[in-house]
């Protein structure tokens, strides 16, 4: 399962521009991918205002129900109160999503049993079920491998994202003894994804995957070594600047979205970390990249 969390276009005016998030979500489907994550941090989901989040998990899942794939919606927040009003609202939303990716609460550092009891509350609240999203770089809150299986048999927690920045011996123990049936684990740091999908992990929720969809599909089906290393450098050139500024000016180099901008406090990407992308996508993709456009 390759799951795609889509930016966010921004049309010349520093607008959602709906109609280039369409034609993105349709494509990387078209090209393979199983799965939509509307608001993630690569949609630059802090920088959006409220009608703008509700045009965008609009867009994303109506996508997503006609195409018959999942639809998954970011929830982010470090406090359970305010986090669990988000996710009651996503049942007002036009289109139910099938679950929301919710960090671990960020910044306050609740330690483990924080972390737990946090989860134990937005899962008995929330009306679709939770993929625990663990990215110790964005939350400052590491887990052992006692907290994590802890997290993973919590009843409405049917997932994880699995974003610590290495293939570390938590992940190999999880993925060598595995939790419930039914607990995914996704890969969620794309430069090591490869290596977790070599590993049994059942997806990945990848950035990346904007781009070279196709493989990516390729790699989860068929577990191609040679692949996963060209994918893993390709991912590697993609966050050589902040998320999603480099996948943003690749895509408009591509012509699949109207400008390569970003909201503040993100930056545009510079020239040489989108030629950098590229030519490794090129390299990757000869007959699939069009032309370069912006250069």
């Amino acid at each position: 399962m390759i799951h795609v969390p889509l930016i966010t276009p921004f049309g010349s005016a520093g607008q959602v521009d709906t109609a280039a998030l369409e034609g993105l979500a349709h494509q990387v489907l078209d090209d393979g991918a199983t799965g939509l994550v509307a608001l993630g941090t690569t949609a630059e989901a802090a920088a959006l205002d409220g009608d703008e989040r509700r045009a965008v998990t609009a867009v994303v899942g109506r996508v997503c129900r006609e195409r018959g794939a999942r639809f998954t919606v970011g929830v982010a927040g470090g406090a359970t109160r305010t986090t669990a009003r988000e996710l009651a609202a996503l049942a007002d939303l036009p289109v139910r999503p099938d679950a929301a990716l919710v960090t671990v609460p960020s910044f306050t550092r609740p330690g483990e049993q924080g972390v737990i009891a946090h989860f134990r509350a937005l899962a008995a609240a929330a009306p679709v079920p939770l993929i625990a999203y663990h990215v110790v770089l964005r939350t400052g809150q590491p887990l052992s491998l006692a907290a994590l299986r802890e997290l993973a048999a919590i009843p409405g927690v049917t997932g994880m994202k699995y974003a610590t920045g290495a293939v570390d011996a938590e992940i190999v123990a999880l993925l060598g003894d595995r939790p419930a049936a039914g607990f995914e684990l996704l890969a969620g740091d794309d430069q090591f994804a490869p290596a977790l999908l070599a590993l049994g992990a059942d997806g990945a929720i990848a950035a990346s995957a904007h781009l070279a969809t196709a493989r990516w599909a390729e790699l989860a089906a068929t577990g191609d070594r040679a692949l996963g290393h060209r994918l893993a450098a390709l991912s590697a050139a993609l966050f050589r600047e902040p998320n999603p500024t480099v996948i943003k000016a690749a895509l408009h180099a591509h012509g699949r979205i109207p400008t390569p901008d970003v909201r503040l406090p993100l930056l545009p990407a510079g020239p040489g970390s989108r030629d950098a992308a590229l030519d490794l996508l090129a390299a990757l993709e000869p007959l699939a990249t069009g032309p370069r456009l912006g250069t």
